[in-house]
């Protein structure tokens, strides 16, 4: 250990007593109410000492005040450095700070935000090479196109200088995009794998509504399947009164809407009734006079 260092280590004795100064400093910075006790002093080097005081902010409870002072070589006279308020080991800090793309979470884009992707995205990759230059065994390579040039001269008349100019072949980025493929960039197996786990959590067979489902939706016929590959585990439920309606379900999913779940049975028919409450009977309360005479 050098010299150097072990009188770093040790605070210069007028820089550590300058005491006062660096409290007229904090309080000056702070004002008088946020300035507590003198807490410490620690070297920082040569002839370059920090003291510390308590802070009495509210919103800063275990903070403190840092005043650094110092002194030229050879000089009697004590300068200040800076203030600054530095959080101690008890601190309250805030979290650490998380990129916004980190941040993020499903729902949280709204009508007229942009979400730009990274270049380097895992979940995408190029949707073709992106060079026009096709491979050498394919039919529009230049080498294939030297070789039908050289086969056309040879069984047509003329030098190849004095015949029409055939149409160039469009690129591959053309052909592409003639073909409805013309995506710079596709989901990689990476970002497929991701979006089957999102999809198989909310909608698959581990989930309550699966568990209770009389039958899965492999078989309902309200079930739309997807293209590519994720057909053959996943599809999109067309049932507008399931509460997957519109969702992408796992073929493993069903709720109680299933199209095959259970017949609608037919409206019954009531029992004809035992009494007929809607036919008026007369009840004779006294003796007909009549039928008195007659007695």
């Amino acid at each position: 250990m050098s010299a150097a260092t072990m009188r770093s280590r040790t605070p210069d004795r007028q820089c550590a007593e300058a005491v006062d100064l660096a409290r007229s400093a904090a309080v000056e910075a702070a004002g008088e109410a946020a300035v507590g006790e003198h807490l410490g002093v620690v070297a920082e080097g040569d002839r370059v000492v920090t003291h510390f005081f308590a802070s009495r902010e509210r919103a800063y409870r275990g903070w403190r005040w840092a005043v650094t002072v110092a002194r030229a070589s050879r000089a009697r006279v004590v300068t200040l450095d800076e203030t600054v308020l530095l959080p101690g080991d008890e601190a309250l800090l805030a979290p650490e700070w998380v990129p916004w793309s980190e941040r993020l979470r499903p729902g949280d884009l709204g009508p007229g935000d942009l979400l730009p992707t990274r270049a380097e995205d895992p979940r995408l990759e190029p949707g073709f090479s992106g060079e026009d230059t096709p491979p050498p065994n394919s039919a529009v390579s230049e080498e294939m196109e030297e070789l039908v040039e050289a086969e056309d001269a040879e069984v047509t008349e003329g030098p190849p200088a004095a015949l029409p100019t055939a149409p160039t072949t469009g690129s591959i980025a053309a052909v592409a995009d003639e073909l409805g493929m013309g995506r710079a960039r596709v989901l990689s197996r990476y970002g497929l794998r991701l979006a089957a786990d999102r999809w198989e959590a909310a909608y698959g067979a581990q989930t309550a509504m699966a568990q209770a489902a009389p039958a899965p939706c492999v078989s309902c016929g309200f079930l739309v399947p997807l293209a590519g590959s994720l057909r053959q585990a996943f599809g999109v439920c067309a049932n507008e009164f399931s509460p997957a309606d519109g969702r992408v379900v796992s073929l493993a999913y069903g709720c109680g809407g299933h199209s095959e779940a259970a017949v609608m049975p037919k409206t019954p028919q009531p029992a004809p009734p035992v009494i007929d409450e809607t036919r008026v009977d007369t009840l004779q309360l006294r003796a007909d006079p009549a039928d008195t005479a007659a007695e």
